[in-house]
């Protein structure tokens, strides 16, 4: 299944990255319907190029790409559920087997970069260690399948294409991920920290994320894994405090850790631990980001 949109002639202008000779790109994006795949079509339409959805859930035809230069895959089964048996069959099939899917079909027709998403779930909990993309993944059931899930994706290095795994934090942004299950509470004042508070939380802007992503697209000289997070991480207590100030909202009213356990099983863990993660591989490229304060970005996305 495909969907194509051409941007109107006014925004076929040459994009800053790009050859003289190109004046705009046609990216195929799986997972185009979800919180981040709307507003990245969205800013790469806006930015000249054209936009093909595609979908994974069946063997992609390898005909799609003949005329792409780049595709990003940011499909996968939700994480932010309770980990049944089934669950984590759809969790880790929708990455896994999606992605090899993808790159059994670029190999009939191999483009110039695959933008294949990731996780910072791949650290997994490491306390109040720094962690740049050099770090070794964790060994529980997050950084295992995000390990596997890069592997599949830099398996189209091997015919040429490259290939950007981007480790993705909290994506914060009007409209869906994260904020959005989260302002009710606190907007009805009984917002609070989770746990102790004082698990890192490795985040990113929505805006920030597109970009960074647009960048991975453009700059030839970039590739591997990226941590796609701003530069600032914090604590879960330090995050709780500036929503509720963004919200002109108290936060006391703290969730106990055996409370998530019950709601949420194993999947709490993702909750009440976190990583200290840093955009290294980003800023040594010379990406910039636009919204590194946590404040700044939670004002922008709330009035959004």
């Amino acid at each position: 299944m495909l969907r194509r949109t051409r941007p109107s002639a006014v925004w076929l202008v040459p994009y800053p990255g790009l050859g003289a000779s190109q004046k705009f790109m046609n990216i195929a994006i799986a997972g185009s319907s979800g919180f981040v795949g709307r507003a990245l079509a969205e800013r790469l339409r806006g930015t000249g190029h054209s936009v093909t959805a595609i979908s994974l859930r069946t063997q992609p035809p390898p005909e799609v790409f003949a005329d792409c230069q780049a595709v990003v895959n940011l499909a996968g089964e939700p994480i932010a559920q309770r980990w049944t048996a089934a669950a984590r069959e759809r969790i880790s099939s929708s990455r896994i087997q999606g992605t090899r899917s993808l790159v059994a079909a670029l190999r009939q027709h191999p483009l110039a970069v695959l933008v294949s998403a990731s996780a910072v779930g791949y650290y997994g909990s490491r306390g109040d260690e720094i962690l740049t993309e050099d770090a070794p993944p964790a060994s529980g059931f997050l950084g295992q399948l995000a390990a596997a899930w890069e592997q599949e994706g830099r398996a189209a290095e091997q015919f040429g294409v490259r290939v950007v795994t981007p480790r993705i934090g909290v994506v914060l942004g009007r409209g869906g991920g994260a904020l959005a299950q989260m302002l009710l509470p606190f907007r009805l004042g009984v917002g609070g920290r989770l746990g102790t508070g004082q698990q890192w939380m490795s985040w990113i802007a929505l805006d920030d994320l597109v970009s960074l992503i647009e960048f991975a697209i453009v700059d030839s000289a970039l590739s591997g894994p990226v941590n796609a997070v701003a530069p600032n991480p914090i604590t879960n207590a330090v995050f709780t405090r500036e929503l509720a100030a963004a919200l002109h909202r108290p936060a006391i009213f703290p969730v106990p850790a055996f409370a998530l356990k019950i709601l949420f099983g194993e999947m709490s863990q993702v909750l009440l631990e976190g990583q200290r993660v840093i955009p290294q591989a980003a800023v040594r490229a010379g990406f910039s980001f636009q919204l590194a304060d946590l404040g700044q970005a939670l004002r922008q996305a709330i009035s959004a």
